[in-house]
C-alpha cells in the first residue's frame, strides 16, 4: 500500500486501528448474541422482541461494516475471524444457555452499556492520545446508536416490573430533574 499522508503518524494510525479492531470485535459478538436471541425468544413478548432485535442486528451489521471500512481507510486490516473476535472482545459469550426473554433483554442491555463505556474511553483516546478527530466523531455516532438501543432494552426490563396498576413494586419514586 502507498504511504498514507493524512496528517496522522504511523503510531497514531496503528493506535486507532487497534482500538477500532477491539470495537469491531465487540460489535460482532453483540450482533451474534442479538441474532441468536432473535431466533430463540419465546413467550408473550416474542413478536415485539423478535422485531426489535431485527432492527438492532441490522444496525449492528452496518456498524460492523463501517468500522471495518474505517480501519481500511486508516491503512489497517480488520480482524475477521471468530478466534480474533473472541480474543479482542470485552463482551462474553453465554454458550449452552437459553435464558428467559427478560434475561435475554437484560443481558443485551448490559452488553450495550459495556460497549458504550468502552466507546467513551476510546473517543477520548482517539482525540487526545491519537489526535484523530475523525475517528472520535465516528465512534461518537456509533455510541449514540448504542445508547438508544440500551435505553430501549432497559425500558423493556423496567416494564416487566410493573404491576397491573402500572406501579413498580419495591421501588422508590425518583425525583424529577428540574431544569
Amino acid at each position: 500500500m502507498a504511504t498514507l499522508n493524512i496528517g496522522l503518524t504511523e503510531e497514531q494510525r496503528y493506535g486507532v486501528i487497534e482500538l477500532l479492531n477491539r470495537h469491531l470485535s465487540d460489535f460482532y459478538l453483540l450482533n451474534i448474541k442479538t441474532k441468536k436471541y432473535h431466533w430463540d425468544v419465546v413467550g408473550p413478548q416474542f413478536r415485539t422482541l423478535h422485531e426489535l432485535w431485527e432492527e438492532h442486528y441490522n444496525t449492528l451489521s452496518l456498524n460492523i461494516d463501517e468500522t471495518a471500512e474505517r480501519i481500511r481507510a486508516l491503512g489497517g486490516y480488520p480482524v475477521g475471524t471468530a478466534k480474533g473476535f473472541l480474543e479482542l472482545a470485552t463482551l462474553k459469550e453465554h454458550p449452552n444457555d437459553l435464558p428467559s426473554a427478560t434475561e435475554m433483554v437484560a443481558r443485551l442491555a448490559g452488553d450495550h452499556e459495556q460497549v458504550i463505556r468502552n466507546l467513551r474511553t476510546d473517543i477520548n483516546r482517539s482525540s487526545e492520545e491519537f489526535k484523530d478527530e475523525g475517528t472520535a466523531d465516528f465512534l461518537t455516532g456509533i455510541m449514540e446508536q448504542h445508547e438508544e438501543m440500551a435505553w430501549m432494552l432497559r425500558s423493556f426490563v423496567e416494564g416487566e416490573r410493573l404491576d397491573s396498576s402500572g406501579n413498580r413494586p419495591d421501588s422508590e419514586t425518583k425525583p424529577t430533574v428540574n431544569a
